[in-house]
């Protein structure tokens, strides 16, 4: 995980060196505005010189306590102060300096003014299903049996193939299959031989001789397995409820599904809202089915669903097709999949709880998976 101290300090040590690009502008301004005034202070002071020598002005006009020469000495040094531009050279790396430290101390970490800059520009927000907009941690509600098994045996077969991979659902079945051990002595479980994942669709494993394959309906396609109607109700049904249906597949046919639940975020839908009252539209992307990302969206409030995204590349596209329709996009992810699309986006926000890689390609990091309400 991200939060160490170091990294933390580095982070917002980089952030304070970096320049914004209204303070870069700012920098071009004074290379000619500084000379100017340095010239227009200095003529100033010589006209009233010049009009005191040869007597331009009443003499009441000098205080008794200058003579014409300090008379417009003061004068050429009011022109020098006020018309300085401090503001354009201070104002700019004081405001990122105090941005960023007082982001720090909050758990945001903003790595320079560009990222402030872009953010306040944003009038585009998308956010994944899973961890933006829940709370990252999916439990198995419930499962259907379609095929003659024990409960047990079926979730050792399917524990056993899900157990080497790093998805959040995966490692919630795995989680659940304890239970039903029987051998504590042996936390590990039965051994998959031949295990594959198939990016955003699931894994397949040969354990004790068999076939299993553990993933969303497009997998059991690409692999010629039809699904029950039986199955096609249940994982309607799930969907409904706002939950991810998993089918599972022993030696071509199916034999199971499962139902995992990601309760929402406290504060997902205050969060939604207060983005649309600033008119920042909010668009959900996610890899998961159009049924399950149509409820929660339909939860937290957002209008906007792509579902079934393609985790490789397909959310780096969407990211550009938004910003070629004029739209600043701001991303919020945790991945190693989201990484593209962090970066394709003007702003990339990543969850402190996510992986180094995501991390270092956002410009905002939100070390706590909490809705930031502050920052908004």
């Amino acid at each position: 995980m991200y939060n160490h101290n170091t990294c933390i300090v580095g982070l917002v040590e980089s952030a304070q060196m970096a320049k914004a690009p209204v303070q870069k502008f700012a920098d071009r301004i004074s290379k000619f505005f500084v000379p100017l005034v340095i010239m227009l202070s200095f003529f100033t002071w010589l006209s009233w010189f010049l009009a005191g020598k040869f007597h331009g002005y009443p003499k009441s006009w000098i205080p008794k306590s200058m003579d014409s020469f300090q008379l417009a000495l003061q004068f050429g040094i009011f022109v020098m102060v006020i018309a300085c531009p401090r503001a354009l050279g201070l104002a700019t790396p004081t405001a990122v300096m105090v941005g960023t430290g007082v982001g720090a101390s909050q758990g945001v970490l903003i790595k320079g003014g560009q990222a402030l800059e872009s953010a306040h520009k944003s009038g585009l927000h998308c956010v994944r299903q899973d961890r933006d907009s829940t709370i990252g941690k999916p439990l198995v509600v419930n499962t259907r049996l379609m095929k003659n098994i024990v409960l047990r045996e079926f979730y050792e077969l399917v524990a056993a193939a899900e157990v080497n991979s790093e998805h959040p659902l995966a490692k919630a079945i795995v989680e659940y299959a304890k239970k039903f051990r029987e051998d504590e002595e042996n936390p590990a479980g039965l051994e998959a031989h031949d295990f594959a994942s198939i990016t955003g669709h699931g894994v397949k494993a040969i354990v004790q001789g068999r076939e299993i394959i553990v993933g969303n309906k497009s997998l059991m396609v690409d692999q010629n397995i039809a699904v029950p109607l039986d199955a096609e109700d249940y994982l309607a049904e799930a969907e409904g409820l706002a939950q991810t249906g998993i089918l599972v597949a022993i030696d071509g046919e199916v034999a199971g599904v499962l139902a995992i639940s990601d309760p929402l975020k406290p504060g997902a839908q205050e969060v939604i809202t207060i983005l649309k009252s600033m008119n920042v539209r909010s668009i959900m992307v996610t890899g998961d089915n159009w049924g399950t990302a149509n409820s929660i969206a339909n939860e937290v409030g957002i209008d906007t669903v792509i579902a079934e995204a393609k985790p490789d590349h397909q959310k780096a596209e969407k990211v550009k097709e938004l910003q070629a329709s004029g739209y600043t996009v701001a991303m919020v992810g945790d991945g190693i999949n989201d990484s593209p699309a962090l970066v394709a986006a003007d702003v990339g926000m990543a969850i402190g709880a996510g992986t180094n890689i995501a991390i270092e390609a956002a410009d905002i990091v939100l070390m706590k998976s909490r809705f930031p309400l502050y920052f908004l």
